[in-house]
């Protein structure tokens, strides 16, 4: 029992590990989208200004 404890506490910290690595950095399809975003807002933004909202 002690070692399927052992076992599994390292493999929750390897999984840990892991997942921060992989998140540290924003690929291109993550910028792409935020400028997406970006846009999609200011867009918005002008067309309220234009409909006088």
């Amino acid at each position: 029992m002690y070692n399927l404890r052992k076992l599994m506490t390292a493999l929750v910290l390897m999984l840990l590990v892991i997942c921060s690595v992989g998140c540290g950095e924003k690929g291109s399809a993550e910028k792409a989208g935020e400028q997406l975003d970006k846009t999609m807002d200011d867009a918005a933004k002008k067309a309220n200004e234009f409909m006088g909202k």
